[in-house]
């Protein structure tokens, strides 16, 4: 019998509202500049990025990309010098994949969305981005209604499949 696997990846966070409210397309992860007492907090299952967004700004070598208004409670076994919870985090990528995101924002007007933070088997943080696209309000009906039907499948084939 063939052992189990542990996960590669642990769940800290997941931002399931992403999928509703836009049309994701290209997924690229990224690593996270930290501070220990924000690791220490997500080892404790603390964060929500469900209000979060990824945004573009021009630094001393080139564009960056940074992470804004994620929540990551203060560590409760910390003290004076805990981080503070919603500040900005500068996301670690490579040049190429910056000047991806860059300009899938500024010429085609797409939103860099974070879709879930993760713990890699290395143990660092990291964060699973996609370039997104908003989607109509007709958009979102249908999926709510694909949601649904799909539901309904599973019980109609549960009960006579």
């Amino acid at each position: 019998m063939a052992k189990k696997q542990a996960p590669t990846r642990k769940l800290i966070a997941d931002n399931k509202k992403a999928r509703f409210e836009y049309k994701l397309d290209d997924t690229i992860e990224a690593g996270l500049v930290l501070t220990g007492t924000e690791v220490k907090a997500l080892r404790e299952g603390k964060a929500n990025i469900a209000e979060s967004y990824c945004s573009p700004e021009n630094g001393p070598n080139g564009p960056e990309i940074w992470l804004i208004n994620a929540n990551i409670p203060e560590y409760s076994g910390g003290n004076r010098e805990n981080h503070q919870p919603k500040r900005n985090r500068k996301l670690l990528l490579h040049k190429r994949q910056m000047n991806q995101l860059v300009g899938a924002v500024e010429k085609q007007g797409r939103t860099i969305i974070p879709v879930r933070m993760v713990f890699d088997k290395a143990g660092r943080v990291k964060l699973d981005i996609a370039i997104a696209e908003g989607k109509k309000l007709h958009d979102k009906r249908q999926t709510q209604k694909d949601r649904d039907w799909g539901r309904q499948k599973q019980r109609i084939m549960k009960d006579y499949g």
